[in-house]
């Protein structure tokens, strides 16, 4: 008994306390909001279970005491139970599917009484949790395709099951596992593969309709071509090392390319694309006999690369417009500046957008939010509650906000690196990976510079699950940070 009691002592002696502050004082912000974001003239008790910011502090408080929960558990409990927990939340999030809630066009939230949860904020634990067992693993190496597609198998599999829940926004957080497995060894060509793709789905889509001169080249097309082309030059020097080929590649595309365009508006009008497809076709070719004169793997890689940005390029218009859900569909246009909707679904965002401009430097001071106060922001106390923060507490508050969030990514930075162990490490990039994409998703849409998901801000938004989800993350990690020291003893 005295020496669980030790041991006890022992974990919150070596509990990171910078990061438990960090937390208190986001909850402390995130209530403040709350009441900014709920109040309404008239209303006398801030603090009274009828409202929004009283039920606030009940969801805070269990959150509290679930997290202080977790540091009383033993470590060795996350390890080996890693998979269990992972299944039993991949088998509620299926479950989830079929519930006859729907609330808000969404099937995502279990419902008992009066108590409403969303399984795919727990999952996101039991995610980082069974990807760092499956990497941390004896043998494991992610450069072997094996073992890289049992990590993104883990990543990918509760995401089907948010997306069959109508939760397109929830699923979309779990692509920032993919952080953890480039910080492991994943190649950065993946990464930079990813990238490619947003960039040739916005520049194709905003553009599309516009044309080159008085050619019948479209802009969208036109660039993404180009850019294909000298991504391909350009991953040829890189991991082909070979300088020669790539000027090659460089002065016949591009050489071509400008004569066509040159031709094109100043001869004879035509689609210039015709021409960047052809020399798509020969530069695929070009690449695959590369390979197999040379049997260097690199150059069938980099064909693979070329061919699918075509593919997905030509798919991306397919997708957005016969795929994705209608609202879906009016957001990214409005986003991407093809429609102007600032009464339907531009409108969140533009009211937002009044609300932190409304504030200034200093903001209008706690409870006299006006955008708030008359209710022109929806959502404004889950997904869009940066707004008051913006409209309450100006660019000081909003700044001071943002800085809190910088430092708690920091120092989970600092404290994943530090981790004795493969699996610690993992599961705190993963933490920290979450964390950074709900910050500059959430942060994003309400300033009108990314889509609207509908993710919340973590531990500001109203209810409780995203903060228990939040709080259970966090709390896990500490705890094996926490255990650093011990693990020798």
């Amino acid at each position: 008994m005295e020496q669980g009691v030790g041991k006890r002592q022992s974990v919150f002696f070596s509990l990171d306390w910078w990061t438990v502050g960090l937390y208190i004082a986001l909850l402390i912000f995130g209530w403040v909001s709350v009441c900014g974001a709920s109040y309404t003239y008239g209303d006398n008790d801030i603090f009274s279970l009828d409202t929004r910011s009283g039920m606030q502090i009940v969801w805070i408080a269990t959150s509290v005491c679930l997290g202080f929960a977790i540091l009383l558990m033993d470590t060795r409990f996350f390890d080996t139970f890693s998979y269990i927990i992972y299944g039993i939340l991949l088998l509620l999030l299926f479950a989830t599917i079929f519930n006859p809630h729907d609330i808000k066009g969404s099937h995502s939230w279990i419902v008992i009484g009066p108590l409403r949860l969303q399984p795919a904020e727990f999952g996101k634990f039991a995610t980082a949790l069974a990807l760092a067992k499956v990497m941390s693993a004896f043998g494991f190496n992610i450069h072997r395709w094996k073992h890289f597609a049992a990590a993104c198998a883990i990543i990918l599999m509760p995401m089907f099951f948010i997306i069959g829940q109508r939760e397109t926004g929830s699923a979309l957080v779990y692509l920032s596992f993919f952080l953890v497995l480039y910080r492991e060894g994943m190649p950065g060509s993946i990464l930079f593969t990813g990238v490619a793709m947003v960039v040739y789905f916005v520049v194709g889509i905003k553009y599309e309709q516009v044309f080159l001169a008085e050619t019948a080249t479209s802009v969208g097309k036109y660039v993404v071509f180009l850019l294909v082309h000298i991504f391909t030059a350009l991953m040829v020097y890189v991991y082909c090392k070979d300088r020669k080929q790539t000027r090659l590649i460089l002065l016949y595309v591009l050489g071509i390319t400008l004569f066509a365009t040159l031709f094109s508006i100043f001869v004879i009008p035509f689609d210039i694309v015709w021409v960047q497809l052809t020399l798509s076709v020969l530069l695929l070719l070009y690449l695959l006999y590369q390979w197999l004169r040379s049997r260097i793997i690199n150059y069938l890689y980099i064909m693979l690369f070329s061919l699918g940005s075509i593919i997905f390029f030509y798919s991306a218009d397919y997708v957005l417009n016969s795929v994705m859900e209608p609202h879906q569909r009016v957001r990214i246009n409005v986003l991407l500046g093809l429609e102007e909707d600032i009464s339907g679904a531009g409108y969140n965002v533009h009211q937002s957008e009044i609300a932190i401009g409304s504030g200034g430097l200093k903001g209008k001071g706690f409870l006299n939010g006006t955008q708030n106060k008359l209710k022109f922001v929806p959502e404004q106390d889950t997904d869009f509650i940066f707004c008051t923060v913006g409209e309450e507490e100006g660019f000081l508050g909003s700044a001071g906000v943002l800085s809190l969030f910088l430092a708690l990514i920091l120092r989970l930075i600092y404290l994943s690196e530090r981790q004795p162990f493969t699996f610690g490490r993992i599961y705190g990039y993963s933490v920290l990976s979450i964390f950074l994409f709900h910050v500059f998703i959430n942060v994003g849409m309400v300033l009108g510079l990314t889509p609207v998901i509908g993710i919340p801000l973590p531990f500001f938004s109203y209810g409780g699950s995203s903060l228990w989800g939040f709080t259970i993350l966090l709390f896990i990690f500490l705890r094996m940070d926490a255990d650093r020291k011990l693990v020798n003893t």
